[in-house]
């Protein structure tokens, strides 16, 4: 890792479990990055706000209310209006494969599925942050 990367994990929505996303935190911090957690609901505005205010390099979002076409690129849209379009934005839940897609076709990095090893998700983030930092 080339830096010490921060990464927001948040939960867009009205979705109520956040197992996925408590986990994956742990996680990462346990990989060497500094997260930080935004907790339950929300808003896309609140998720790009925390970003900016943070200083992010990336932030992962996490949903399993099936609103994830609708809340990822409202968080995407709101980190643009605060110019951080450059931030890298990926997710995880119970995402359909088409939807996951549509999702990429739209500029979210990558999205981890139900089962995704955390190992591979802290190698993954860690490499596409050193991508961007050369």
């Amino acid at each position: 890792m080339k830096r010490p990367y921060r990464i927001v994990v948040a939960k867009p929505g009205l979705d109520g479990h956040d197992r996925g996303a408590k986990t994956i935190t742990r996680a990462l911090r346990d990989h060497g990055f500094e997260v930080i957690y935004t907790g339950l609901h929300q808003t896309p505005e609140q998720i790009a706000e925390t970003v900016l205010q943070e200083d992010a390099d990336g932030v992962g979002l996490s949903l399993l209310s099936g609103a994830h076409l609708t809340l990822f690129p409202r968080v995407m849209e709101e980190l643009r209006n605060r110019d951080l379009g450059d931030v890298l934005v990926f997710g995880g839940g119970v995402i359909p494969d088409a939807d996951a897609r549509a999702l990429q076709e739209q500029g979210v990095a990558k999205i981890f599925g139900p089962g995704s090893s955390l190992q591979a998700i802290g190698e993954w983030l860690e490499t596409a942050l050193d991508e961007t930092e050369a």
